[in-house]
């Protein structure tokens, strides 16, 4: 069936124009979508679906998902309900009690996910180690957390570490302090990340991207396994994403010297976060330490602050993020599940989005891909000579 286009009557320069009638489009058949799964598996590939209309890049996967959210909003809402809010007490009550006294390591915690996830589990009175770059926000969001929480951040504690993932020296010192005044580390929470940036460098000479997001939490990770394991049983969380289905780990170009798309370089990274937790969950059986991956789904966050919207266009980008969006205290929801849950203890090299589990791509179960990628990542961050 022909979906009508409505026009959009802002004026603007010709691109500016033409995103902005992609979106007002895309307000005109968000109704119509909402029986239509947007992302079909065919055979050739993936289908957006009546969002096909919208131009390649995040403008279309991010009103595909959009598209997705009317059909999904109650199951979110309810696991939110039972699992954040007190709706269910007995699970609240139990994850709260599994988490009292705990140590947690959240990444990226002073704002977005990482933030509404070091709240919650402040809330379930775990230690939280705010792993974040820059200290002064960090302290900022610490100060905000404890006045929202008021008396129910007692008994919990946050700490915050300096860690820029776009730094090995960093992820080195953050590790080398971890070990020195930690006893313990029950949760692993590799939350930080950046998205669709254009190409730049971290200080190691990684693609930032690829650096942050899968090189700079795998160094972390290795560092911390010994702690971990003598803590054991212990909990390590990935925060992935469904664009990891756009992803392709090209070997010949892993650093992106030859060619480079913001967004299919980050799709790539969260493709390497999965294969990464497979092949560690391989590696970690009998040690009493779990790995699981997840996707938050699509947060009103600023995880976005390189997408290049047109200054005419942001309105109504901003309305279908508020209409359609997960909160950042919604999309944090799988994070502390996989974090605190008795339901999931002893599951590792799982997939999981709202908190249950999702099937994934044959190129995300490559066991060759992922062994090969671990190898390699071992030799970029100096684990190996």
């Amino acid at each position: 069936m022909k979906l009508p286009v409505p026009e959009c009557k802002a004026k603007g320069d010709r691109a500016g124009q033409s995103v902005s009638n992609h979106l007002c489009a895309a307000l005109g058949i968000l109704r119509r979508c909402r029986a239509a799964a947007p992302w079909e598996k065919r055979r050739g590939g993936v289908s957006f679906g009546p969002c096909s209309r919208l131009p390649p890049g995040p403008e279309r996967w991010l009103m595909a998902a959009a598209c997705c959210w009317p059909r999904r909003w109650r199951g979110a809402a309810a696991l939110a309900r039972r699992y954040l809010t007190g709706a269910g007490p007995a699970s609240r009550a139990a994850a709260a009690a599994l988490m009292r006294g705990k140590t947690v390591i959240v990444t990226g915690a002073n704002s977005g996910l990482g933030r509404a996830t070091a709240a919650e589990l402040l809330r379930m009175q775990a230690r939280v180690i705010m792993g974040c770059r820059d200290r002064g926000r960090a302290e900022q969001a610490a100060r905000e957390i404890r006045a929202e929480l008021g008396a129910q951040a007692e008994g919990g504690e946050l700490v915050i570490r300096e860690l820029d993932l776009a730094s090995l020296r960093s992820v080195r010192s953050f590790c080398q302090r971890v070990l020195q005044e930690e006893p313990r580390l029950d949760v692993l929470i590799n939350n930080a990340g950046i998205f669709q940036c254009p190409y730049m460098k971290t200080e190691d000479g990684f693609e930032m991207q690829f650096g942050v997001n899968h090189l700079g939490h795998f160094l972390l990770t290795n560092l911390l396994l010994g702690l971990l394991k003598s803590s054991a049983p212990s909990r390590i969380v990935v925060v992935s994403s469904k664009l990891y289905k756009y992803g392709e780990i090209n070997f010949e170009d892993l650093n992106s010297e030859i060619s480079y798309n913001k967004s299919f370089g980050y799709s790539r990274s969260k493709l390497a976060n999965i294969l990464f937790t497979r092949e560690l969950a391989r590696r970690l059986e009998g040690t009493g330490v779990t790995v699981n991956v997840l996707h938050p789904g699509i947060v009103r966050t600023n995880l976005g602050r390189y997408m290049n919207i047109p200054l005419l266009a942001k309105p109504l980008f901003n309305l279908v993020s508020w209409a359609f969006f997960k909160t950042p205290l919604e999309g944090a929801q799988t994070s502390i599940y996989l974090a605190s849950s008795a339901e999931v203890e002893g599951v590792s090299g799982k997939y999981f989005g709202d908190c249950k589990e999702e099937e994934l791509l044959p190129k995300a179960m490559d066991d060759l891909v992922a062994r090969k990628l671990w190898d390699i990542s071992e030799v970029m961050v100096g684990l190996l000579k």
